[in-house]
Order: structure tokens, then sequence, then C-alpha cells
């Protein structure tokens, strides 16, 4: 382990001879300055790890010290010493980003366990992450094999997210490697269980199956529409449950968190089917029953997704609510985004509030079309960072801030996530075969078995027959599904880029989250 730096300013720095012996009996390197002044000039030229400063000097205060010590290294960690107990003085320290607060006179031991939470919590935190995921990995391990229902899998999923936000803060490449094993073994069990149980699920009179995309709205969010009480329902695209508790801390600086729960997405986990099918309460082979004008399939020209206000409005029809006040929004661009900020206040007038936000789709997408965002998303935990940095400096946040002291409910959900593919598999069709890389309905294709959940009629999986033999296939875990022509340029682009349309435990398993104002 390297020594830690530590920098100790005081204008009577003659009097702590004792308490810097014991830091450097602690195996602390200690270098000591008289004044603010002499404190930045160092810090500019010599490697620091902690700061430990006396507030009231001659010559420069030490919260102006600390100021300019920010100015030339906002990360680096400053303890403020100070005989001075006032309350507005601790404010403006705390508001000067101070890591930590002594009152003189300060003991060796107090300035000892400053020292150690600023500069090994990192690697405490770390080793106690690894240790408790060792204990929770063999409980991972049993739940897995105890052939886990529906409620169970949503259970296991949400751990398994847990326990991949807190390996970020450790340094374990080991441990992560562990995990990420643990994480592909449970999709491919995954595969297994939706593969045994989603047509009986989708049957017509089946009375046992979880909220899926076409009753989410009937059981998530209609029974919490009161009048006086406007209700908005946000849909994120493509939002996976890993990056809603990325973004999770900035919602509940403003709305109190009442319900946070996951539903399934139906198959494919794609756009034009799970929110057709969130909005029109139906499945699609119902929508193309019920809206023949309208639904499109795969191969035929036109917009998947321009009708989603009619089928909302058919929808509240049959729900008994056809006299709700509504709003429809759907946000493709940055414009749209600041229009809506505008307009916020003239949807207090609503009973209910639908706004689809399309972005983390338009990311997903640009991300394999585009060599940067390749770049800047090329894992899960970088997509998690770009979600969080956009939501924060998005129109949505400026617009849900706007009624946030007001009272209303908030349902924020998605219609499927993403998964990053790493696997590619041979598939070979005929003209009319759809392009998607983790589904593809067409005649005669070819596959691998082992690869895909077919269904050769695509009514046992609630989906229109676009033509006569069509079937259709969903990819496993993290396969994506290439043609043999062009077969290593393909393999190669897509390779971890992330997609949606098959089944995993990412694409499947998504938030769908109830807040009120706090």
């Amino acid at each position: 382990m390297s020594i830690s730096k530590i920098l100790w300013v005081d204008d009577e720095i003659e009097s702590l001879t004792s308490q810097i012996m014991f830091l450097e009996n602690k195996g602390y390197e200690v270098q000591t300055k008289t004044n603010g002044f002499d404190a930045v000039e160092y810090v500019k030229s010599n490697v620091v790890d902690v700061v430990l400063m006396d507030e009231s000097m001659p010559g420069i205060t030490g919260l102006q010290t600390l100021q300019q010590i920010k100015e030339v290294n906002s990360n680096l960690p400053v303890v403020l010493i100070t005989k001075n107990e006032a309350e507005n003085l601790m404010d403006e320290a705390i508001g000067s980003q101070i890591s930590d607060y002594l009152i003189k006179p300060v003991n060796p031991n107090q300035v000892w366990l400053s020292l150690k939470k600023l500069i090994d919590n990192k690697r405490l935190v770390a080793e106690k992450t690894t240790s408790a995921y060792q204990q929770e990995f063999r409980s991972l391990f049993m739940a897995l094999s105890s052939n886990p229902n529906y409620t169970e899998w949503m259970e296991i999923y949400k751990k398994l997210v847990f326990w991949e936000l807190e390996m970020e803060k450790s340094d374990s490449p080991e441990m992560q490697e562990v995990f990420q094993t643990q994480k592909t073994e449970a999709n491919t069990e995954f595969f297994k269980f939706i593969s045994r149980n989603y047509a009986s699920w989708i049957a017509p009179k089946s009375d046992d199956s979880p909220i899926m995309s076409h009753t989410l709205l009937k059981y998530k969010v209609m029974p919490h529409v009161e009048k006086g009480t406007p209700l908005f329902f946000i849909l994120i695209d493509n939002l996976r449950y890993d990056q809603w508790k990325t973004i999770q801390p900035i919602f509940a600086e403003s709305f109190r968190i009442q319900e946070e729960e996951t539903f399934y997405s139906i198959l494919p986990t794609a756009t034009q089917y799970a929110r057709n099918a969130i909005f029109s309460g139906l499945l699609p082979i119902d929508i193309e029953r019920m809206f023949p004008v309208q639904w499109k399939n795969d191969d035929e020209e036109g917009g998947k997704n321009m009708f989603e206000e009619e089928f909302f409005k058919g929808n509240l029809k049959r729900l008994g609510k056809g006299d709700l006040k509504y709003s429809y929004t759907k946000i493709t661009n940055n414009h749209d985004g600041q229009k809506l900020v505008d307009n916020m206040h003239n949807f207090l007038q609503n009973d209910i509030n639908v706004i689809v936000y399309n972005f983390v789709d338009m990311l997903s997408h640009a991300r394999t079309e585009m060599e940067v965002l390749k770049e800047l998303a090329g894992d899960e935990t970088s997509y998690r960072s770009i979600t969080q940095s956009w939501f924060e400096h998005s129109p949505l946040h400026q617009a849900l801030k706007k009624i946030a002291d007001k009272k209303v409910t908030v349902i924020v959900g998605t219609d499927h996530g993403s998964v990053r593919v790493k696997t590619p598999a041979k598939v070979i069709g005929d003209k009319q075969t759809t392009a998607n890389l983790r589904y593809k309905h067409g005649r005669n294709l070819n596959y691998e078995p082992k690869d895909v959940l077919a269904f050769k009629d695509p009514r046992q999986a609630g989906l229109p027959v676009p033509n006569v033999n069509s079937s259709f296939i969903f990819g496993k875990g993290d396969i994506y599904l290439c043609y043999p022509n062009n077969y290593n340029h393909f393999v190669n682009y897509y390779r971890n880029t992330f997609q949606h349309g098959g089944i995993s435990l990412e694409e499947m398993i998504v938030p769908v989250v109830r807040m009120t104002n706090k």
C-alpha cells in the first residue's frame, strides 16, 4: 500500500508536534505549512491525499484557502479544524464542500479517524462489498436452482442489479468476473423459465400470469387516478431496472417514492409491440383485430407507433374511464422537451397526463449507429452513467421539478429494457425476414434451436400472423441473430451494442414506480 500524504496547515503548527508524530507512527507522511498562501502553492505542485486546515489564520482564512485549493483540485478532501462552533460558519464550510469538520482542541485519535474515513473509505467499502457478495452468492445460487416462479424471478433480478451496482464500488476485477458469470447463468435459467411458461401466461383463460405490458395500465396506473389529483404517467422508452436505480436518487430529491415494482414486458421486447400493448391494454394479436388499419407488422410500410393515443383512448373506454380528462404528449427531440417544460402547468387541469419520452431509445439505437456512442457506452457501467447524466440535465427533469410542489401522483414506467449482445448466432430466412437482431419473424427460418425460443404459430405468443407459415423466434441471453451473408462484418459491428426484442432479465423485467409530492 502506498503511503498517504497529509498537508497540515496551521499558524501554530509547532504546538501540534505530538499530533504529527502520532500520525507519522500510523504510517502517514505529514507536510506542514503555517499559512493559506503557502498551502495553495504547495498543493499546486505536490501530491496530497488530504489537507487538515485551521479555520482562523492570519493572511487568508481557512475558508478562503479552501476555496483556492478547490480551484486547484476540486476532488482533494479538506478537513476544517476550528475553535468556532457558530452555525453559519459550519453552513458556509459545508457549502464550500469540506469533507469533514473537527472542533478544537482535537485529540489525535479524532484526526486519525477522520483520515481513515477519507482515505481508506473506498478500500474498506470495496472489501466489505466483496465479502458480503461472497455470502450472498450462495443464496442467489440456491434461489436460481429452486425453480423460481415469476415473482421470485423479479426478486432475483432486483438482487442481481443491487449487487451489480454495489460491485461498481469495489475495485475487484475477480469478483466482478464471478458476478458476471452468475448473471449469465441467471439469464440462461430465465430463458428456460420463459420458454416453459410464456405461452400459458398469454393464453386467453390464463388466471395466473404476472402483470405484463397489456395489463400494466389496468393494474398499476388506473387504480391511482383520483379526481382533483392529476396523475402523470411517464413512460421512458427502453429503461432498464439498473438505469432506473441510477436516476432514482434524482427523483427522490423532489418526490416521495411510494411503490417501486417491476413488471414483465411482452415479447418481442420491442417498442412497437410492448408500447402499443401498454397503451391499448391489448395483446398485439387483438390490436390487429380491433384496429386493422392502425396496426402495422414489421414488414409493412408506415410508422409503427403513430396511434398510441388512439389505442389509449380505446383502452380508457373499455376500462369504463372514458370520461377522464387526459393529455398525451410524445417527446422525440430536445425542442419537444422544452415545449413540455413550458406547458407543464396546463396539465394540472387533467385527470391523467401521459408523457412518452424517447431519449433512452434514441441513445441505444444511436449507440449502434454512432462510433462516438460506442465509445461512451461500451458497457453497463457507462450506459448507466450516460443515462444519469442525461436525466439530470434533461427537459424531463426540469418539467418534473415544476410540479414537485403540487399535489400530484407520478408513475414512471417503461416499455422494455435492452441487453448488451455478445454472442452471434446464424439465422437463414427469406427476403421478408425482419432485420431485428434479437427477434425475427418470417417464413422458412433456419436457426439453431438451442439459441432461440420459437413460435411456429405466432398466435400462441399473442402475436399477429403476418404471412401464412410465418414464425417468430426470440434470441436468448446475449445472443444476436445475424444472416450468413456479410456475417463477419455484422458480427463485429454489432458486438457489445445494446439491443432489445429478445429474452433476457434486462429486457423483460422492467420498472414501474409510483411517487407523490413530498
